[in-house]
């Protein structure tokens, strides 16, 4: 191997650990602070499983985040069964449409979140809708919906669509294709864009802010306000949160894991 070759692998790895540093360092001092009786990041403490105790011992905290999981999954229930309607609406449609519609759902994805919230936070008012968990079950909605379609449409792109013509052939009702042929084929594409819905309700914070009803919290509107009051109780329910983020992470990373070894077993059985 020549000594040109060497360097530039070199420095791809020394590149790509810098990002995966920068990525990744902030969760791991959280995670190694979690095991540690101090409230303090920096501060020395005993190893301590106090944090995960008010975690699990604070109703207030536990009912957060159920209002935070509920709102997500249900919000991409509903926006996935709608982005996949949509997508289908526009593969099936004809090119000025589906380019008109196609433009219309990518808005909310190019728009300032800010802007998206105030717009449906003027319209609400306008209407005479007050503050309620059905304005922010919709606004979340309109904000993970165009994922779902970009997701699903490339699905569809990929799809044969002489399978469909040939169940309608063959004696099946639209619907009939459509649920036994149709969906069988970007079930991929309707799953990953479930679980980008799911994400971004659970990163939201803009938009919940401006539609949520008084006393309604989820995870990142009780962060944010428990950071600015900036109190001793703050700074002990805010470590419970440390622990909140390992288990998230260590989730997340064992699902990860779980679905590249069902990947490469699948891969592998094929052959």
């Amino acid at each position: 191997m020549k000594r040109k070759e060497i360097i530039i692998k070199c420095v791809k790895a020394v590149i790509i650990g810098l990002v995966l540093v920068l990525m990744y360092a902030p969760i791991l001092v959280l995670a190694v602070f979690s095991f540690s009786s101090t409230n303090t990041i920096g501060t020395g403490g005993e190893f301590s499983f106090v944090h995960y105790q008010k975690l699990f011992g604070d109703r207030t905290i536990l009912t957060m985040i159920g209002n935070t999981l509920l709102l997500a999954l249900l919000s991409a229930v509903l926006a996935t069964a709608l982005g996949t309607f949509a997508a289908l609406g526009m593969h099936y449609n004809k090119k000025r449409i589906k380019k008109a519609i196609g433009a219309l759902s990518q808005i909310p994805v190019v728009n300032a979140e800010i802007v998206t919230a105030l717009a449906l936070a003027i319209t609400f008012v306008a209407v005479g809708l007050p503050k309620s968990y059905f304005t922010l079950l919709i606004g979340h909605m309109v904000i993970s919906t165009p994922f779902v379609v970009l997701s699903v449409l490339p699905k569809l792109k990929q799809m044969d669509n002489n399978l469909y013509e040939a169940a309608l052939d063959l004696g099946a009702s639209p619907v009939k294709a459509l649920f036994k042929v149709v969906l069988p084929q970007i079930i991929p594409g309707i799953i990953s864009g479930f679980m980008l819905a799911v994400t971004l309700s659970l990163d939201d914070y803009i938009v919940t802010s401006y539609l949520k009803p008084s006393g309604f919290d989820t995870i990142s509107t009780y962060v944010f306000n428990a950071t600015m009051k900036g109190n001793a109780h703050t700074a002990e329910t805010l470590s419970s949160f440390w622990a909140l983020t390992t288990i998230i992470f260590v989730l997340i990373l064992v699902i990860v894991i779980s679905s590249n070894l069902i990947g490469m077993r699948k891969k592998e059985a094929k052959r």
